[in-house]
């Protein structure tokens, strides 16, 4: 298993621009399949609940997650309020019959895990999405809140990934790929962003940049490329940063905006993503003119990153409004 493919350093997650493409494919072509059997089938329950450890984390969890939702259910035998949580999740993980797929890690058995997830107390709920790391709620949850977490979750899912929403047998999908394809739709920018994704692979940060603005030109509202692009103009900024030197400028220099912004972005890139939210409000505040300004519009481009859906953004967006107004 190699935890640093889920999310580059933990955060800007360049698997998710190119599990998108694909996902989309899957998603046309699973509902292409369900329509032709008169709608979704029901899908059986060993799929929807699974036992994840560390060696199977890739295959159960990573790669699944360019599919569907992936939820997963940080456990321990000792823990009183997980016996509460636990048989909440797998019965709604049945209930919603396979719009998310219910991933259960016992952290005594995986220790390795629960550290890559910043895991301080259980249960702990987080969600991968298309590779992506989401964090959910910590604590046992009353189930009307998980509802609506899990609703706005399969809705970023399908809005942000082109999941298809539809989790699959494992044995199903073993005989589904020796079954000849079928043929799947082809998006009218799907070449582009794929050279975008392949820029980004080779590192090319602006070939991958310049790929994503040709499609957002003709397509200005591509939640893709949109995502596509900020993550190449981030990586792009801090590239050629010495992240020694610009954090001990930040700290120097608490009053210096652009040394403020520098380090705003590298926490972004090492998955400190409130730490970066945070940094920049806090400069919002305390400054006004064009370094206010600099300031508030490097904001928005990192939200551009981590994507308005995000429960982060919702929380920074708020504290920027009350910073500013």
């Amino acid at each position: 298993m190699q935890p640093r493919n889920m999310s580059m350093s933990g955060v800007v997650d360049l698997a998710a621009v190119k599990a998108a493409g694909e996902a989309k494919a899957k998603a046309e072509q699973a509902r292409a399949e369900a329509a032709r059997h008169g709608g979704t089938a029901a899908v059986p329950p060993s799929s929807l609940v699974i036992d994840v450890d560390e060696a199977g984390f890739e295959r159960d969890v990573l790669q699944r997650s360019s599919e569907v939702p992936v939820v997963i259910d940080f456990w321990a035998e000792w823990c009183e309020p997980c016996k509460q949580l636990s048989p909440v999740l797998e019965r709604l993980a049945r209930e919603y019959n396979g719009r998310f797929v219910l991933a259960k890690i016992d952290v005594d058995a995986n220790q390795m895990l629960m550290q890559q997830f910043g895991i301080q107390g259980i249960p702990a709920v987080f969600a991968v999405v298309a590779g992506q790391a989401l964090p959910l709620f910590q604590g046992a949850a009353p189930e009307a809140q998980i509802r609506g977490t899990l609703d706005q979750l399969i809705q970023v899912g399908e809005e942000r990934f082109g999941l298809t929403g539809i989790a699959v047998d494992a044995d199903a999908e073993g005989a589904a790929a020796d079954a000849p394809e079928a043929a799947v739709p082809v998006g009218p920018y799907d070449a582009l962003l794929e050279a975008a994704v392949q820029a980004l692979d080779a590192n090319d940060f602006g070939g991958a940049a310049q790929a994503y603005r040709n499609v957002l030109a003709d397509d200005p509202g591509n939640t893709e490329a949109k995502l596509g692009l900020a993550q190449a103009e981030l990586l792009t900024r801090v590239r050629d940063m010495d992240p020694q030197r610009v954090r001990e400028d930040a700290a120097a220099k608490p009053a210096d905006v652009q040394a403020q912004i520098a380090a705003a972005d590298l926490d972004l890139v090492g998955g400190h993503v409130e730490d970066a939210f945070s940094r920049l409000v806090e400069t919002v505040r305390r400054t006004a003119g064009d370094d206010r300004d600099a300031a508030r519009v490097r904001l928005l481009e990192l939200f551009e990153v981590i994507g308005g859906d995000d429960p982060r953004v919702t929380a920074a967006r708020q504290a920027l409004a009350r910073v500013l107004f």
